[in-house]
């Protein structure tokens, strides 16, 4: 794979270095609390998929400056069968949304990146959301759902769907495949419901950076 270790342009600078220092920030208190339970999302990730190389190619070329970590998969794996909440509380899997191509991605409010990024993410869903891809934000805060609520409702966040998964399911099943390190965690799913890249820690997702890897994603390698 090519070299992603780049130096962001200058006029990000500022961005990064916030976001590192947040996700040294929420890596310590994420030590905390991602490790707490060892439930499962009720269905393991089912298997690998098969290779696609123009696909991993395509997303290794553009991730740079400001998703310079995402990386592809040496190994994309099924999570259609992933499990979580939708925005009424009915239950619902990644397998639903089969079809699109997604940025899943796990966060949770005590999270110090998690909550930096998502107003980006919001953003991006604003101008790449579409019926060939959407942003899929599942919260794993534990206990009730007033906390992360109440974000969406105090940082303005108006484009992403709300998903939940106070269980912690789906964080373990990833953490199980050696997927997920902490929180925020970061999936890109093409539309057959396979990972193809991972990426833990924050980025800048509405930045120009974040919307080529996400035509890169949605165009399949073409």
């Amino acid at each position: 794979m090519s070299d992603q270790n780049q130096s962001p342009a200058p006029r990000h600078m500022g961005t990064k270095r916030i976001l590192s220092l947040a996700l040294l920030a929420g890596l310590a208190a994420g030590a905390l609390g991602v490790y707490v339970m060892e439930t499962r999302s009720g269905n393991e990730t089912a298997g690998s998929c098969p290779a696609r190389a123009a696909l991993a190619a395509a997303l290794d070329g553009t991730a740079r400056g400001e998703v310079a970590a995402m990386r592809p998969l040496e190994a994309p794996f099924d999570v259609s069968s992933l499990a979580f909440k939708d925005t009424n509380g009915a239950a619902t899997t990644i397998g639903a949304m089969r079809g699109q191509s997604l940025l899943v991605n796990l966060w949770a409010t005590w999270c110090a990146p998690c909550r930096a990024e998502m107003p980006a993410l919001d953003e991006l869903e604003r101008e790449a959301g579409d019926e060939s891809f959407a942003v899929v934000p599942i919260n794993v805060d534990m206990g009730d759902d007033a906390g992360p609520r109440g974000f969406y409702r105090e940082t303005g966040l108006r484009s992403l769907p709300y998903f939940r998964d106070e269980t912690m399911g789906v964080f373990n099943d990833l953490k199980r495949s050696g997927t997920a390190l902490g929180l925020p965690v970061t999936l890109l799913v093409d539309a057959e419901g396979c990972a193809r890249a991972a990426m833990n820690g924050p980025a800048e997702w509405a930045s120009p950076d974040g919307i080529r890897l996400i035509d890169a994603l949605k165009g399949g390698g073409a």
